[in-house]
């Protein structure tokens, strides 16, 4: 949906949208995003460039129209997002803009009070007045504000998906987009391509070539003067020449017949990129009293977002078994595709370093195979940059934090979740919260200080009944008859060697760098790690302690 229409409906939507609390924001933070987006709009209507894109802008000054809600003072100067677009030539008859209803709940409340209503793609180009003088084209104007537009009448001529001259010797006034071609184009799988910039480029150049022309479509969707019937009009724009109108324009009762066509849309092909449906009601205004506003006949419903606008509330650095940092953004919830997402990964400490995330900041999100939340980058930066805590990748390693020394909370938690998965022990009933419980209960400082644990001790132990006392004891008892081979993996033996592991303890740690290279399938760097685990003082103080224990292979 291009940027002219999403702006104007924003100061009256749904009071729904506004029904969640004031974020974790301040002043100064509406006036970043207030800037952020006057600079994206002059981008959008001066240079003919979308910095961001269309459902990101939208989310933006949804944001925008809540905080300044939450924040009335912070922003004096009034809100004119269309002031770039405003051009030299009137407009017959006003653009009007959409209102953009958010869900399925909101379209069918819509359809309840309407009768005979259409539904249509909604095209992703830009929107243009045709005015037929005698039934030829004499003026094609950009919508701009809605009242005045740019003169694009030369360029338009050079266009043979317009009709040029009418069969009839009518005067004419339409209201349409004008798209992008493109070949069986799948909206759900394939985006928008950017072709309605591309299509505003073009249309803004002083030449306009022949290639380029006819890479150009045109879908009306407005006859302000028309029939009152919408079957006429559909009938009537086709006999002209404008066939798309009745090509992708159907008629519906409820909110199932509406769903149904804004999903077979969004999957099908569709020579044009889309970004929703459109649905008219066939009573209208008069021409003559249309406005550069939202109408009450004709809404818009969007595609799915495939990406969300996320604002930071904090920073996290999870720390994992092998001492891989993991920068997490904790987010005001955001929904995407149904879901909501309140965290997400920024890959690795490297990454979030380049893109130096902080409180405050906005980010866009989308998800990997439509499942989990994937960070895609920095869209506004908070212009207070928060101090924070970030762990230092020189202290944590494969052979760190065996002991609760302070800064290893989360990986000696990460190791002892791995001993009790499948991976190690396969543990029943104990994972990462129950031996969270036992280290906040004072049971657990280091990695085996669970072997002699007993029922006395896990007596009082909150956030544990007596059943799951009794289950947790059992798992621990039992995990003493694993075997050797269990229990290196327990340990997190390097993984490339766990089919090579031959003879007990001793036999391994008298193994040297050479002596694991000699073996087939392992390389240098794999021969160093082993090497390097068996001989630390750590992980044989670990040995010891299963060798005291008595398991097998110790």
């Amino acid at each position: 949906m291009m940027y002219l229409l999403l702006a104007l409906l924003l100061s009256i939507l749904p009071s729904v949208a506004w029904a969640e609390e004031c974020p974790d924001a301040d002043r100064a933070q509406v006036k970043t995003l207030a800037e952020q987006i006057r600079l994206w709009d002059d981008s959008y209507h001066r240079l003919n460039q979308s910095p961001v894109s269309d459902e990101l802008y939208d989310q933006a000054r949804q944001r925008l129209a809540r905080w300044r809600q939450c924040f009335p003072d912070a922003l004096t100067k009034p809100d004119k997002p269309l002031a770039g677009s405003r051009g030299t030539q009137a407009h017959p008859i006003a653009h009007t803009g959409l209102e953009k209803l958010l869900d399925e709940q909101a379209v069918g409340t819509w359809l309840q009070t309407r009768e005979e209503v259409w539904i249509q793609p909604k095209v992703d180009g830009v929107a243009v007045t045709l005015v037929y003088q005698r039934g030829r084209l004499r003026h094609v104007i950009s919508r701009g504000d809605g009242l005045m537009g740019r003169d694009w009448s030369v360029s338009a001529r050079r266009i043979p998906g317009i009709v040029q001259q009418l069969p009839e010797p009518i005067d004419l006034v339409l209201q349409g987009e004008l798209y992008w071609r493109l070949d069986d184009h799948v909206q759900s799988a394939n985006g928008g391509l950017n072709a309605r910039s591309k299509v505003a480029g073009l249309m803004s150049r002083l030449h306009l070539s022949d290639a380029d022309a006819a890479g150009i479509g045109l879908f009306v969707w407005a006859w302000p003067e028309g029939p009152d019937s919408f079957t006429e009009r559909l009938a009537t724009l086709a006999r002209w020449g404008f066939t798309d109108s009745r090509r992708y324009s159907r008629p519906i009762r409820d909110i199932a017949e509406a769903t149904h066509w804004r999903a077979y849309w969004y999957n099908h092909p569709l020579p044009f990129a889309s970004d929703g449906v459109v649905l008219h009601q066939a009573q209208r205004a008069p021409a003559k009293r249309w406005q550069a506003s939202e109408p009450y006949w004709a809404v818009a419903w969007k595609y799915p977002a495939a990406k969300a606008l996320a604002l930071v509330r904090s920073v996290q650095f999870k720390i994992g078994r092998t001492g891989r940092i993991t920068p997490m953004l904790e987010l005001e919830p955001v929904r995407l595709d149904d879901r909501q997402i309140s965290r997400v990964s920024t890959g690795s400490l490297k990454r979030w370093q380049a893109l130096d995330i902080r409180p405050g900041d906005q980010v866009s999100i989308s998800l990997a195979g439509q499942v989990i939340p994937r960070l895609d980058e920095v869209i506004l930066r908070n212009t207070h940059r928060a101090d924070l805590k970030v762990p230092d990748p020189r202290d944590f390693h494969a052979l760190s934090c065996w002991q609760l020394d302070p800064g290893c909370e989360e990986q000696l938690l990460a190791r002892l979740t791995w001993l009790s998965s499948n991976q190690g022990l396969a543990l029943p009933h104990i994972g990462r919260e129950t031996w969270n419980i036992l280290i906040q209960a004072g049971l657990i400082a280091g990695f085996l200080d669970w072997l002699t644990l007993d029922a006395a001790e896990l007596a009082n132990i909150d956030g544990l009944g007596d059943r799951s006392r009794a289950r947790v004891l059992e798992s621990l008892h039992n995990a003493r008859q694993q075997s050797f081979a269990q229990w290196l993996k327990a340990l997190g033996v390097p993984p490339a060697a766990r089919n090579n592991l031959e003879g007990d303890w001793q036999t391994l740690v008298a193994r040297d760098t050479q002596a694991w290279l000699a073996i087939d399938g392992i390389g240098p760097g794999r021969a160093a790690q082993l090497s390097a685990f068996f001989r630390d003082p750590q992980v044989q103080a670990l040995a010891n302690t299963l060798h005291v224990a008595g398991i097998d292979g110790f």
